[in-house]
């Protein structure tokens, strides 16, 4: 279909919003000001669209402080946008804007979309580090052509636009997918998002299926390394917790099991010039542990004492615990695991 053509049947076309396959609202989000998100119910819209804050940003700070969903196309009369009169909206922009062909098509739709969206569409954007969302209500503000400052036509936010999930938890933005991240790379103001549900899920604290199953299988390697641990022989107990330092970047500058009294291994951290001392024990109870932990303090050469017990007696607790780390049981475990030695102690165990 040729672009002309294209545009002649986009604009005769009955417009209704989409799902993009999004759970359809039991009821429409009404939220005043001073609700916070932990006190949200988990949001199911109708819709969802990218909206960047005008050209690179610059509307982003005062319409987000302002709670706005803020519009350009400036030239484009507001009357004939609220008629849905969107021949004449293409040929505003065709002589104005001097858009054509697949541009013009997008344009047209970008104000269509923002003119009559409903108040179940979440909107999103990208601002400061964090993934931004809100939702918007219906009426369209026109502010004025030639306001410097604010931009010429906006939505009221219902609420605020907000930066933590429903859970109040940030939404930063290196911790999101390049699924849904990469939509800000999107030249225009309006369009879908490629992967709704997974910006839906983000926004209601919810884990990614794949992630929970991946945590489940991980915490079964956990356990069964655990088991597998305890039935090391002392020997190779020492030898074991020498590989897990050695494969996280620690230095050893003394043997295993030296004749220095009171550790069995000195470290260092070649990139921080950190040392390090760590006392591996066949098994220990709490006297010991503070023992050891006296003499790390009195000592003063190190910056980390690391307390290794293979069967401790009891729960092995410290009050410095940025820098003494007790390491048995699952939290060992889970470092083998994270250093890769699972298969080493299959086969330790075969």
């Amino acid at each position: 279909m040729a672009a002309a053509d294209w545009f002649v049947y986009f604009c005769s076309t009955d417009y209704e919003s989409h799902s993009a396959g999004l759970p359809s609202p039991t009821k429409r989000l009404e939220r005043p000001s001073k609700l916070t998100v932990k006190d949200m119910d988990p949001i199911a819209p109708k819709d969802i669209r990218y909206i960047k804050l005008g050209e690179g940003g610059h509307w982003a700070d005062s319409c987000i402080e302002r709670g706005e969903v803020p519009f350009d196309y400036h030239l484009i009369p507001h009357d004939v946008c609220v008629r849905r009169d969107w021949r004449a909206v293409g040929a505003y922009l065709h002589e104005t804007y001097g858009l054509d062909g697949r541009e013009l098509t997008n344009a047209v739709r970008e104000i269509r979309d923002f003119y009559t969206l409903g108040a179940d569409c979440l909107w999103i954007t990208f601002a400061r580090g964090y993934l931004w969302w809100t939702f918007a209500q219906p009426e369209i503000e026109w502010v004025g052509a030639n306001q410097e400052e604010r931009p010429p036509r906006l939505r009221k936010a219902v609420g605020q636009w907000e930066k933590l999930n429903i859970k109040g938890e940030p939404l930063q933005i290196d911790k999101l997918s390049t699924r849904l991240t990469q939509v800000a790379n999107y030249r225009m103001t309006i369009c879908q998002v490629k992967a709704p549900e997974y910006a839906v899920r983000r926004i209601n604290g919810e884990e990614e299926p794949i992630v929970a199953r991946g945590r489940l299988a991980r915490s079964v390697l956990i356990s069964i390394a655990a088991d597998m641990i305890a039935g090391l022989h002392w020997a190779d107990f020492e030898t074991f917790v020498d590989l897990i330092f050695a494969r996280s970047g620690w230095q050893r500058i003394s043997r295993v099991g030296g004749s220095m009294k009171d550790l069995d291994m000195l470290l260092q951290q070649p990139a921080t010039g950190e040392r390090a001392f760590v006392q591996v024990k066949s098994s220990a109870r709490q006297a010991v542990l503070d023992d050891y932990v006296e003499r790390f303090r009195s000592s003063g050469a190190f910056d980390r004492m690391f307390f290794v017990c293979h069967s401790p007696q009891g729960v092995l607790k410290a009050n410095d615990s940025k820098r003494v780390h007790i390491w048995s049981g699952d939290v060992l475990a889970a470092a083998a695991v994270k250093v890769g030695l699972f298969d080493w102690l299959i086969d330790q165990s075969a």
